[in-house]
């Protein structure tokens, strides 16, 4: 009796205290939750200021040279953004994302690309499409005209190009050569299959090169094999001023492009990304969107137009619920020098392009209803975009309904 009395005493005590015990523990996970988040918005909200910032000052003043020159010479705003952007990759994104993450798709379309036949397959469609088109320019009964020639002369040295491609690339060893631009914390650094290079105009690591790509300096390419360009790669100088052209395989953008307030220097970034690839070399373009995926389906039209007018074709494109994912590769050695009068830099726009002021600086009060325009646009979508993220050289849709958290926040870009 005394044993059960004894027994009957310890389950009282444990009903009377387990309960106030497990509410504490939830008490204290509830407030740690909450600290947690506060500091991720804390940190997003310096990632936020230096973009509104930047594009409020390019809206008052216009001179995107004078404002970038000013920027680069803020040391402190500047050093704040790195330390907060890195603090966000590692104790953040990281730890939320849970199906594939921005890092892994470029290194999983360059595994696919370079790696598993991929670039062999795109480039042996070309030649398919280059013979029809050798065929259809092909005059019948040796009757010529001007335009025919000029057809059949572009078609078979297009051919012929692509036969040496095809070759060389069936040759592919070594590492990849990746410049990986506003890197901040060298993400790719960790992956054998890459010789990666990180820039940055502030680095948060001592991997990463200081170097302002806008104003980088582009030199003659490197007539050295290719065991000889890996030991330049790896001997190079800091800063960066000055690089080689057609050095890298891959140029990754990642969250870059959105990073600038003008439209014209997301065109020089591409530009230059042209002009450092190597021939069938890869673009990879990560830029945030929280929108569906249709929302702005004629920003990325538009995109895609300019960036191929510069020699580039898409390879691939892709939406996760916080970010486009775009892959281009570099089809010609050379672009046209009339594109700037084409308007073309001016295609590269981003939704906050258009905002006011007043809506930068009160980003709550700017959820309103469509504008005609987007109205317009979403209607424009439904023609141009299949229902799943399309890969344009196989003409196939990509599955995606991947959760994609790294920018929950949303961090950069207010849609």
């Amino acid at each position: 009796m005394e044993e059960a009395d004894g027994y009957l005493g310890v389950r009282l005590v444990q009903r009377a205290t387990g309960p106030g015990l497990v509410g504490k523990q939830e008490a204290a996970a509830s407030a740690s939750e909450g600290d947690r988040k506060r500091e991720q918005e804390k940190l997003s909200g310096v990632v936020k200021n230096v973009h509104r910032k930047l594009r409020k000052k390019y809206r008052e003043v216009g001179d995107f040279d004078k404002i970038w020159r000013e920027h680069c010479e803020d040391e402190e705003t500047l050093s704040e953004y790195a330390v907060a952007m890195k603090n966000l990759a590692d104790n953040y994104w990281a730890k939320n994302c849970e199906g594939e993450g921005r890092i892994e798709w470029c290194r999983s379309v360059c595994q696919e690309y370079f790696l598993n036949g991929g670039v062999k397959r795109v480039l042996e469609k070309d030649e398919k499409r280059a013979r029809l088109a050798l065929a259809m320019a092909t005059p019948a009964f040796n009757v010529q005209t001007s335009e025919k020639k000029d057809d059949y002369s572009a078609s078979n040295g297009i051919l012929m190009n692509l036969d040496a491609s095809i070759s060389k690339l069936l040759c592919f060893s070594g590492k990849i050569r990746l410049l990986d631009v506003g890197s901040c914390f060298n993400p790719f650094l960790k992956f054998d299959e890459f010789l990666a290079v990180g820039i940055d105009i502030v680095p948060a690591v001592e991997s990463v090169y200081k170097c302002d790509f806008l104003n980088l300096q582009l030199q003659q390419p490197l007539q050295l094999a290719q065991d000889a360009i890996d030991a330049f790669l790896k001997q190079l100088k800091n800063p960066i001023d000055s690089l080689p052209g057609e050095l890298f395989h891959v140029v990754v953008f990642s969250l870059l492009l959105s990073y600038f307030p003008a439209p014209y220097q997301r065109w020089i970034c591409c530009k230059k990304a042209h002009e450092l690839l190597a021939l069938h070399g890869l673009l990879l373009i990560i830029t945030p969107d929280s929108s569906h995926q249709n929302r702005h389906a004629y920003m990325i039209k538009s995109w895609k137009t300019a960036i191929e007018s510069l020699g580039f074709k898409r390879y691939k494109y892709v939406k996760f619920s916080h970010m486009h994912l775009l892959a281009f590769r570099k089809i010609s050695l050379q672009t046209t020098s009339d594109l700037v009068s084409r308007n073309y830099p001016e295609m590269l726009f981003i939704p906050q392009d258009f905002n006011h002021i007043d809506e930068e600086e009160h980003p709550d009060a700017s959820c309103q209803d469509r504008s005609e325009m987007e109205d317009d646009q979403i209607a424009y979508s439904f023609l141009e975009l299949p229902d799943a993220p399309y890969d344009s050289d196989s003409g196939e849709s990509q599955a995606s309904s991947i959760p994609f958290h790294e920018m929950d926040d949303p961090v950069l870009l207010l849609s």
